[in-house]
């Protein structure tokens, strides 16, 4: 066994190391960019610098910079590298076999379903290796019923798909090769190669006369830049700066795709349309009954803080039913009297808005005057006592249409200034906007959140927080930017660095699998679904 002296000065050792090491690439990385360097907070104060002015590293903690690469670490071990020559040797879903096992004439409701799936190439070979992107799901479409199914992959070709039956009926049973293990691959080198693949246009005003030029989270440009900087957290954004305007002018922003693509031609079919989501289980149809002596167990009413199952439960007449526990109607205005909803994040969140100013008619939208689809929306019934605000979260923010950043924030400064207590609900959903970034952006943002909560929950620990995970979406949308593969490595980190809070996660991503949306903006039944169970846990 080790001496704990020893171990102390490991302990220092590795952290002067890992100092060392940050600020020796901090500094590489931004003398070959040219980045400037400023340590005020971007929100109050934008700092233009020269690149030839001496640059100083920000260095992040040591803590941070841990945490992300280790992270990283356990990402790239889930995701190895698997080159291939040709098309043919990768996963082909009409060569690979699925095979229910202990098959029947009739199941029976509360039953588990096992599949074998064996993956094989385009020649018919058996694949020696796991990794392939899978969504399986259940679903009687005259039922508007759906479930997801568990996939285990067992990393030598072979996955176990477990189907629960949750209803009676005819259920039909679907696997899908979203992408093959080395589509996977691919899209997981190229997301964490550039930051390059989306530019943001910053508009600087001055007067009546406007002027644009691009940003982005790294620009690799030799003109002189404006850095936006979260000092507290080491979050920044640049933008070129314009001739004869200060950096505080900046007062909008879009973004737009580049032609920029780091997969080769060869890798790019994979992600041609006719191979994206294709369907392994043709006609797959199965019996359910009631079968006697089978009842449905009582279950509790669902409450905040409940632990997650996959799948967490199903859809039913269009109505969500987890497996643990049972969602009972709420009445919205009596529930949420005296509350404060803070909403936080992208517009899957800002769905949520709409919902409640459509389905509490006492609701008023207070002016705050700003303009566009993503500014700041505040709602209040003031003989309720009812506050409901939805607030965009900072950088980077994708969209074609242009929008004000004249208050942007980020969420952990946000969650800073607010005081919290037993009234006061704060729901985050981050994701979307983060896909064609590197891995890296998202896991900072998530763990400066993360610290900010705990912050938020030891001045007032009856603050309820809320993690709302990320909605599947279109499948054949912009593959390498927007796929939900980046999407659910997203969704595990994100569990996995909020393990440890005393936070709730409404999972939208098992919901919306469920429900087969495949849309980033699902319909008003799922986003129903998905604010029941927000009442359920806070009333």
């Amino acid at each position: 066994m080790a001496n704990p002296k020893s171990l102390s000065v490991l302990s220092l050792i590795l952290a002067s190391w890992i100092i060392f090491t940050v600020f020796q690439n901090s500094t590489k990385i931004r003398t070959a960019l040219k980045l400037p360097i400023s340590l005020h907070h971007w929100n109050f104060i934008a700092k233009s610098s020269s690149p030839k002015l001496p640059l100083h590293p920000v260095v992040s903690s040591v803590e941070t910079e841990i945490r992300i690469k280790r992270i990283i670490e356990k990402l790239d071990q889930l995701i190895p590298p698997r080159p291939f020559t040709h098309i043919s040797t990768t996963t082909s879903a009409a060569h690979s076999t699925a095979t229910i096992l202990h098959p029947r004439d009739t199941y029976c409701r509360g039953d588990q379903l096992d599949i074998l799936l064996e993956a094989r190439d385009h020649f018919g070979h058996r694949k020696e290796y796991g990794g392939d992107f899978l969504r399986a799901r259940m679903s009687s479409p005259a039922l508007k019923a759906g479930a997801s199914g568990k996939v285990t992959d067992f990393n030598n070709g072979t996955y176990l798909v477990s189907f629960t039956l949750f209803w009676e009926g005819w259920v039909s049973l679907s696997i899908r090769l979203i992408h093959p293990s080395e589509g996977v691959s691919a899209l997981w080198r190229a997301r964490n190669q550039g930051y390059d693949r989306v530019i943001f246009t910053g508009q600087f005003a001055s007067g009546s006369s406007h002027v644009d030029t691009d940003c982005a989270l790294v620009l690799n440009s030799s003109t002189e830049l404006c850095e936006y900087l979260d000092a507290q957290d080491q979050e920044a954004f640049y933008c070129v700066r314009p001739q004869h305007l200060p950096c505080a002018a900046l007062t909008h922003m879009h973004s737009r795709s580049t032609a920029v693509s780091y997969l080769s031609r060869q890798e790019w079919r994979l992600f041609e349309r006719s191979n994206v989501g294709v369907e392994i289980m043709e006609n797959n149809a199965i019996n359910v009954s009631k079968c006697n002596g089978k009842n449905v167990p009582m279950k509790k009413k669902c409450k905040f803080g409940m632990a997650s199952t996959i799948p967490g439960g199903h859809v039913w007449k269009e109505t969500w039913n987890p497996v643990s526990c049972s969602l009972a109607p709420i009445k919205m205005k009596e529930c949420l009297r005296g509350k404060f909803i803070y909403l936080m994040g992208d517009s899957t969140i800002r769905q949520w808005m709409e919902y409640f100013k459509n389905n509490i008619s006492t609701l008023k939208s207070v002016d705050l005057h700003e303009s566009g689809k993503l500014q700041h929306q505040l709602a209040v019934d003031v003989d309720e006592n009812i506050h409901i605000q939805w607030q965009k979260h900072g950088y980077p923010l994708i969209g074609s249409l242009t929008y004000s950043v004249k208050e942007i924030e980020y969420i952990a400064r946000v969650i800073d200034r607010t005081g919290g207590g037993k009234n006061t609900v704060i729901v985050i959903s981050l994701g979307q906007h983060f896909r064609p970034f590197p891995i890296g952006v998202f896991i900072r943002r998530t763990l400066n959140v993360h610290k900010a909560i705990q912050r938020l929950l030891l001045r007032s620990p009856d603050t309820m927080v809320i993690i709302k995970a990320e909605n599947i979406r279109e499948l054949h949308s912009d593959v390498e930017r927007f796929s939900d593969f980046h999407g659910y490595v997203q969704y595990l980190a994100i569990k996995d660095i909020f393990q440890d809070l005393n936070v709730g996660l409404i999972d939208a991503w098992d919901l919306t699998i469920a429900y087969g949306t495949n849309n980033v903006h699902p319909s008003q039944s799922v986003v129903r679904n998905q604010v029941s169970i927000l009442l359920n846990y806070i009333c």
